[in-house]
């Protein structure tokens, strides 16, 4: 007896590794802050491809008003409300399944926003001949053009007198500087600097007033004054006194000044100065002009 014939079916699965097709991946995009976006990272393979998305530079990934964030998103589309500066940058969609090798897009989202200048000296005193250097910050993007008014609103120069700077902090920060090299009467009143795109323009103020312009004494420098009295006679005597300066001791006292204070005497004076030791006495007696 023969018996029945058997079929047999093989079944071969073609692995194939993934691909990111161009279409309807999203491209390069510009936003304006606030808005809604959606990146979208359309693969292909066998097995089906799963997509991530990163930050090219680390980072979370913030998707709703700051409530939810990651490091990494599973799926075809990253969603973000309410876009902000801080989402500015490249984003990476990674389609992996397995079949080496993993391929990976990159997309830059920039956000449009226009200028904010923040200031954090808005009162600011110096004197005449000082040199002074003030500052602003700011962010805008597009870049802004920045320029500095004096006083008089005449927009500043680099001159004699003055050097305008701007430090790029960024992609979107950057410092204005204004140094001026001898402060001027006229220089007293409001600076304004000014940052401006095509999305709109933003100052900030700060004011200059003057001040007394400090003193200071040398080291070793003796402040001297003189002291005045009359004797009987109406004879002034006048003795240079000597301030801020120790007792003196013992036979130190023969050549120095002594530092008198003032009294009216009307017939004998009599002062006595005593050593820090009370050792050494000295009576001055004024009679009638004569001294013993």
């Amino acid at each position: 007896m023969q018996s029945p014939e058997r079929s047999r079916r093989n079944v071969v699965i073609v692995s194939v590794p993934p691909d990111i097709l161009d279409y309807p991946t999203s491209t390069d995009m510009v936003v304006r802050e606030g808005s809604n976006v959606t990146l979208r990272c359309a693969a292909t393979g066998t097995p089906e491809p799963t997509v991530t998305w990163r930050r090219e530079a680390g980072g979370t990934i913030s998707l709703s008003n700051w409530h939810e964030a990651a490091v990494s998103i599973e799926g075809p589309e990253l969603e973000i409300t309410r876009i902000t500066r801080l989402h500015m940058g490249p984003y990476l969609c990674i389609a992996s399944n397995g079949v080496p090798p993993t391929v990976s897009k990159r997309i830059l989202l920039t956000v449009h926003f226009q200028p904010m200048v923040w200031i954090e000296n808005q009162l600011v005193g110096a004197y005449e001949g000082q040199i002074l250097i003030l500052e602003c910050h700011s962010e805008a993007h597009p870049s802004p053009i920045t320029y500095w008014t004096r006083p008089t609103n005449e927009t500043i120069a680099n001159d004699e007198n003055y050097k305008v700077e701007t430090i790029s902090k960024g992609s979107y920060e950057m410092t204005m500087k204004l140094v001026i090299k001898s402060v001027r009467v006229q220089d007293f009143g409001s600076f304004r600097c000014v940052a401006t795109n095509s999305l709109g323009e933003t100052d900030g103020r700060i004011k200059l007033y003057k001040i007394d312009k400090p003193t200071t004494r040398k080291p070793g420098t003796r402040w001297e004054s003189k002291k005045t009295w009359k004797t009987d006679h109406n004879h002034e005597k006048k003795v240079a006194g000597m301030k801020n300066e120790p007792m003196l001791k013992g036979d130190d006292i023969g050549d120095e000044q002594i530092d008198f204070q003032s009294a009216t005497a009307s017939s004998a004076f009599h002062r006595h100065l005593l050593t820090n030791f009370g050792i050494t006495a000295i009576t001055v007696i004024l009679v009638g002009g004569s001294s013993t």
